[in-house]
C-alpha cells in the first residue's frame, strides 16, 4: 500500500511539473535565442543572380586567341550594355560531356570510324576525378548506354557497341540528353561546362519534339553544342549544304558551338582534336542583368570585340529565372 502511496504521489507531481511547463504564460515566454547586443549588425542576404557566358575567340584565320580581358570585349542583353563582373580564361573547368551517336542505317559506312574516333577525343578530354560522360545511341528512339562516369573502358564498351539500323529521332535524343542529363538546379558550384556531341546527319524523321524544343532545353541546360555531320559533301544537287547539315550548323551556333562537316570518314578524328583543343580555350564571363523580372523568358545576348579584329562565338541567350 506505502509503495502505491508513493508511485501515485511520484507520478502527481511529474503531472504538475508538465503541466506548468505546457501553460506557460504567453505575456512572459521563455526567450528562443539570446538577445541581440547593442554592437551587432543585422546580417541582410541579397540574392545575386549571375549570368553566366562561356565563349571563344578566333582571329580572321580562324585561330584561336589565348590572351584577351575582358576590356576587349563588351556584352549586351536584349541590345542592352551590361557590366562585366567576372572574366576568365577557362581551361580547367569540370566538363560534363554527352555523346550522341546516330545509329540510323544513313550512317551505316561511317560508323567505325565515328566509335573510334569518339573514344581517342575521350582518351584525350576526359580528366579521371574530375569530368564525366556518358553514351547515347539514338535510331527511332535514344538509348542511354552508359550513364556518366569517368571510366574510360566502361565508356568505350558502349561505344564500341554501337550497331546501326531504324530511323533517325535526332531531335528527342537531344530533348532527353538535355533534359535528364544536364539541367541541373539549383546551379552547380563550381559552374560545369555542359558539352553535347552529336554525330549524326540531321535528317530527323521519327521524333515528337521539333526542333526549336530541343534546341530550347539544350539552352535551358546552358549546353554548347558541337555537331559532326555524317552526310557526303555536296550530296544534293545545287546546294552546298543538304538540310541535314543545316539543320546540325543553326543548332550548334545558336548554342556557342560549332558545326563539322569532314569530308570523309578518316576526317572525323581531326575534327574531334579540334573539339578537344576548343574545350581547353573558351573564356568565361559573368554578369548581373540589369533586367531583374523573374519571368521566365528568352534573352538574348551579344558579345562583341571593342578593337581586336576577331570573331566570337557564344550561345545566342538564356531563359531567365521564373518566379
Amino acid at each position: 500500500m506505502k509503495k502505491l502511496f508513493s508511485v501515485v504521489f511520484l507520478l502527481g507531481i511529474l503531472a504538475a511539473y508538465l503541466g506548468a511547463q505546457n501553460t506557460a504564460s504567453p505575456q512572459n515566454p521563455a526567450p528562443a535565442t539570446p538577445a541581440q547586443g547593442p554592437s551587432e549588425t543585422p546580417r541582410i542576404r541579397v540574392r545575386v543572380e549571375l549570368v553566366n557566358v562561356l565563349f571563344t575567340a578566333t582571329d580572321r584565320k580562324n585561330r584561336l586567341m589565348l590572351n584577351l580581358t575582358k576590356d576587349d570585349v563588351r556584352v549586351s542583353e536584349d541590345n542592352k550594355p551590361q557590366t562585366i563582373r567576372f572574366f576568365s580564361r577557362e581551361s580547367d573547368l569540370p566538363l560534363r560531356i554527352g555523346i550522341l551517336i546516330d545509329t540510323s542505317n544513313s550512317i551505316r559506312e561511317r560508323l567505325r570510324f565515328e566509335q573510334e574516333a569518339a573514344i581517342d577525343f575521350l582518351n584525350t578530354t576526359l580528366r579521371p576525378g574530375k569530368d564525366m560522360a556518358f553514351v547515347v545511341a539514338f535510331d527511332v528512339e535514344a538509348q542511354l548506354l552508359q550513364d556518366y562516369t569517368d571510366n574510360m573502358e566502361k565508356l568505350s564498351t558502349a561505344i564500341r557497341g554501337l550497331q546501326a539500323g531504324g530511323a533517325t529521332g535526332l531531335y528527342d535524343t537531344m530533348y532527353f540528353a538535355a533534359k535528364e542529363k544536364m539541367l541541373f538546379f539549383p546551379p552547380p558550384e563550381p559552374y560545369l561546362r555542359r558539352v553535347m556531341i552529336v554525330i549524326s546527319d540531321g535528317q530527323d524523321n521519327s521524333s515528337e519534339h521539333t526542333r526549336d524544343e530541343a534546341l530550347a532545353m539544350a539552352q535551358r541546360g546552358e549546353v554548347t553544342i558541337f555537331a559532326i555531320s555524317t552526310n557526303r559533301p555536296n550530296l544534293e544537287v545545287g546546294d552546298k549544304q543538304g538540310k541535314g547539315d543545316k539543320v546540325l550548323k543553326y543548332l550548334a551556333e545558336e548554342t556557342g558551338g560549332r558545326p563539322f562537316f569532314p569530308f570523309s570518314a578518316s576526317d572525323l578524328a581531326a575534327d574531334f582534336q579540334e573539339i578537344a583543343r576548343e574545350l581547353r580555350s573558351q573564356y568565361s564571363l559573368a554578369y548581373v542583368s540589369t533586367n531583374t523580372a523573374h519571368n521566365g523568358t528568352f534573352r538574348t545576348i551579344t558579345i562583341q570585340p571593342r578593337d581586336k579584329p576577331m570573331r566570337v562565338r557564344a550561345k545566342s541567350g538564356y531563359f531567365a529565372p521564373s518566379q
